[in-house]
């Protein structure tokens, strides 16, 4: 019994010591830097993007339509405000989003002076699941507003959406948009009667390291 006693004894002070050796396990923020699972982003911290190589940001007419708006060159900006432990859902408010080197094959319309996003900053949230989603401020909506130059002159197309999805991928560090439908509110005849916005951006990074999403 009583080698037993001392067997037992020594197991479980050979058991303490090595759990004293390994650290306790910790969940790791949902979003990382350098790997999933990485270095956790700090809040406050600013993520950035341009398109990926290769790829345009499109405004067209319809989900299956080639008519619209292309863009050869886009960015956005976005400031995290919480990135908590992972599974979660991290909080980024979108501060800027620009294009430029946009053309238009719509019929009338001969060039594509400017394209601005309105009533930034957005909240875009962002799930350990991959899914992304971007709300405006309360009271207002996610707005673009295109100006181009036709045949008749300068005009001015508005369009809206109540929100906006889109998918994170850690394959590329990527952010993609897909066919997010819009719908013209103001403008001229020649505008588009409605606007789908395609783009994918990668790498988003984090003071140029690589974001992902856990």
């Amino acid at each position: 019994m009583r080698t037993r006693s001392l067997l037992a004894l020594a197991g479980t002070v050979v058991a303490l010591s090595v759990a004293a050796t390994v650290p306790a396990s910790a969940d790791g923020a949902v979003l990382t830097t350098g790997s999933a699972g990485g270095t956790a982003v700090a809040v406050g911290d600013t993520l950035s993007a341009s398109l990926a190589s290769g790829t345009t940001a499109t405004l067209y007419s319809s989900a299956t339509s080639t008519s619209g708006i292309t863009c050869a060159a886009s960015t956005f900006t976005a400031t995290v405000t919480d990135n908590p432990a992972a599974p979660g859902t991290a909080i980024e408010s979108a501060t800027a989003q620009t294009f430029g080197s946009c053309t238009s094959n719509v019929t009338g319309v001969t060039g594509v002076s400017s394209i601005t996003v309105d009533n930034l900053p957005y909240t875009t949230a962002v799930s350990s699941d991959g899914t992304v989603t971007v709300t405006p401020p309360s009271g207002s909506t996610i707005q673009t507003t295109v100006k181009l130059t036709t045949l008749l002159g300068s005009i001015t197309c508005v369009y809206q959406a109540a929100s906006l999805s889109a998918t994170s991928s850690n394959s590329d560090n990527s952010l993609a948009f897909s066919s997010q439908a819009f719908t013209k509110s103001s403008g001229s005849i020649l505008c588009p009667s409605a606007g789908y916005f395609t783009a994918k951006y990668a790498p988003v990074t984090d003071n140029g390291a690589t974001v992902f999403v856990n």
